[in-house]
């Protein structure tokens, strides 16, 4: 087996290791990560009687709190998703693992196209069966062996969404000149924002972007088979997924410079930042008619997202490729490389969490109770780099 994402990254000392230490690192906050600091956030909380907003679930930072408690809660607030219009970090963490998806189309596409006659036919095939597993894997994610009825059984999943959004990014990019897949680009936002503010909505009309009265929720309501995650909507429905194809081809506009050997490193470190810092600033600009919104992934959500993506690649990209700083990343370079099968394994597959309370718990009888969670959720980070560093050593990757 070897890595699902990027063919050229899995063994040590080949380029773009900082594609899979950026990986990880994004994959690191929904296994372990967030688990760690909302439970630093609550022995805070606890500590100072803090109040906590049970809409937005953000803990209130006063100025009793020393800096480093400031810092603690400050990261744990951006660890929740945004109740509609606006963004934090944990809102970035879905469309940056598309990206990095799309980073690697074109060095493993470009490799495979090389072989000469009846590539394409090869990388449609893989590419179908790939689409295919995430999208049933995604539903058994979702529950579909509990063999729930019809109704209460959720289709529409993360792992479906990266599914057809990197389906589809693929085919325009094998099929499309450059300038082609830059205007599917322009036109996938353009025409997805006009589609939303122009189309109305029965009972609602046109350009209603709340929760229940916007076109992307009336289509999950009318065409989504089973439950729908948010009740009137959901996160991962059809019509916000047409957006996120331009995420996966923003990320291959990035690998595309990446390959191109007429830029050096640091070339190519500026142009990302630079494209970084517009995309986030185009995407400010759109947020004043077509608000940021990760649960429709409005237009300007997937550019300012996408501007943050690019220029934290650009950060990895400088220090581990770049300037040769690797060993910190490790960690993040073993979760990488197992990215699918360290989700799949957190989120059903294996009980982490007791495990470390196993282990640990002759450490946690001695601390007081209020900083329990943290330090059992940081045994599960510790488990977790352990595995996936045995099967890193061991060359076991999961292959889709």
């Amino acid at each position: 087996m070897k890595n699902i994402d990027n063919d050229q990254s899995i063994i040590p000392g080949k380029r773009l290791l900082s594609l899979d230490a950026l990986r990880g690192f994004d994959m690191f906050w929904i296994v372990s990560g967030e688990g760690i600091f909302h439970g630093i956030a609550k022995a805070i909380q606890q500590k100072y009687g803090l109040i906590q907003d049970q809409h937005t679930w953000q803990i209130e930072i006063t100025n009793e709190l020393t800096w480093m408690e400031k810092i603690g809660v400050g990261i744990s607030n951006q660890l929740h998703h945004t109740v509609w219009n606006g963004f934090t970090f944990y809102d970035l963490i879905f469309p940056l693992f598309i990206f990095i998806a799309g980073i690697s189309m074109p060095f493993s596409y470009g490799k495979q196209l090389s072989a000469g006659p009846g590539a394409k036919k090869k990388i449609y095939r893989a590419l179908l069966k790939r689409t295919v597993l995430l999208l049933l894997l995604g539903m058994v994610v979702n529950g579909l062996l509990q063999w729930k009825p019809f109704e209460e059984t959720r289709f529409a999943s993360v792992l479906g969404r990266i599914a057809l959004s990197c389906f589809f990014a693929a085919i325009i990019y094998l099929n499309a000149s450059f300038r082609w897949r830059i205007t599917w680009f322009v036109l996938i936002l353009t025409g997805y924002w006009m589609a939303m503010e122009l189309i109305p909505v029965p009972g609602f009309g046109p350009g209603i972007l709340a929760p229940e009265g916007n076109l992307s929720a009336y289509i999950d309501r009318l065409w989504l088979p089973g439950k729908l995650h948010r009740g009137v909507y959901d996160p991962e429905g059809w019509l916000s997924t047409i957006p996120a194809v331009a995420t996966a081809l923003l990320g291959i506009f990035t690998g595309e410079i990446l390959r191109n050997a007429r830029y050096t490193a640091i070339k190519k470190v500026l142009g990302l930042s630079v494209a970084g810092v517009f995309f986030l600033l185009a995407g400010l600009a759109w947020d004043t008619v077509f608000p940021i919104n990760k649960n429709i992934w409005s237009s300007s959500f997937v550019l300012y997202a996408g501007g943050w993506s690019l220029l934290l690649f650009a950060f990895f990209y400088f220090i581990i490729d770049v300037r040769g700083i690797i060993k910190w990343s490790l960690p993040f370079v073993w979760m990488g490389c197992n990215s699918i099968l360290i989700y799949l394994a957190a989120h059903g597959l294996v009980n982490f969490l007791s495990t470390s309370e196993f282990i640990l718990n002759g450490i946690t009888q001695r601390v007081d109770a209020r900083w329990h969670d943290a330090i059992l959720w940081t045994g599960v980070a510790l488990i977790q780099f352990a595995a996936l560093y045995g099967l890193y050593k061991k060359k076991i990757f999961l292959k889709l």
